[in-house]
């Protein structure tokens, strides 16, 4: 797996973060430090492209796990309790503002949309309607 990064300046400056290749036990490690690095440079908005990446194991789903608990703790909700995130992340009403996906193949799709991170992490096939949305 190689990781790529790059700043695209929108309303905010949003961090992307290009994965090429599988996502899983031998390299969930390596994705969570890079996105750690960025977040201790700074990054606060991230789009993870994930157009290369056609499996994402359970350890790749702890990797987004940790990033989507990470940039929370960081922009705390002022106008919603803990309780209330929850319920909407069950729901599906609540979106992360702060973590974002891009260019799911149909595979990694499939996976995310089983898992149920599609309740609270919105995808997106457009670079420009992704970094709009932020």
């Amino acid at each position: 797996m190689e990781v790529k990064t790059f700043i695209e300046n929108g309303r905010v400056p949003v961090t992307v973060m290009h994965i090429d290749g599988d996502l899983d036990s031998s390299t969930n490690a390596a994705f969570l430090a890079k996105a750690n690095e960025l977040i201790s440079n700074g990054a606060r908005y991230i789009l993870i492209d994930l157009a290369h990446t056609k499996f994402v194991s359970s350890a790749g789903f702890r990797a987004f796990n940790d990033l989507f608990n990470k940039l929370r703790s960081l922009h705390p909700d002022a106008n919603l309790s803990e309780e209330e995130i929850k319920k909407g992340i069950s729901s599906g009403t609540y979106k992360s503002p702060h973590l974002k996906l891009l260019n799911l193949s149909p595979e990694a799709k499939a996976s995310f949309d089983l898992a149920g991170f599609n309740l609270f992490i919105e995808s997106y096939n457009d670079l420009q309607a992704a970094i709009a949305s932020y």
